[in-house]
């Protein structure tokens, strides 16, 4: 069986395998950005959390639904004594503190 015969009797299959194929290729060329994504998503949640509580002066309930995404965390800490706020999402972990009046808050290792 030559190509041409097998494209002619597998269209699908042969649709399926080049998509696959780009896919791939989209993936490869975009991997350092698809690796980041996971610490993007308890990164911005923290900072924007800390910036809403401790800058912005507002209730917690309203920050926890300010902050809110499609993609659930699994796990949030808030330390209003401290003004820290930790949050896992996507098996990563970030944290953000209020530094100061003018600084605002800043992510932290």
């Amino acid at each position: 069986m030559n190509r041409r015969h097998f494209v002619r009797l597998r269209p699908f299959s042969t649709l399926l395998l080049v998509l696959l194929v780009a896919l791939l290729g989209w993936i490869w060329q975009e991997r350092v950005a698809l690796w980041a994504f996971p610490d993007i998503i308890s990164a911005y949640t923290a900072k924007e959390y800390c910036s809403c509580r401790y800058v912005m002066n507002n209730q917690a309930e309203f920050c926890h639904s300010y902050v809110k995404q499609w993609l659930p965390t699994s796990g949030f800490t808030d330390d209003p004594a401290s003004k820290r706020v930790t949050v896992s999402g996507m098996g990563r972990s970030n944290s953000a503190q209020w530094i100061g009046e003018r600084q605002g808050c800043r992510l932290t290792p």
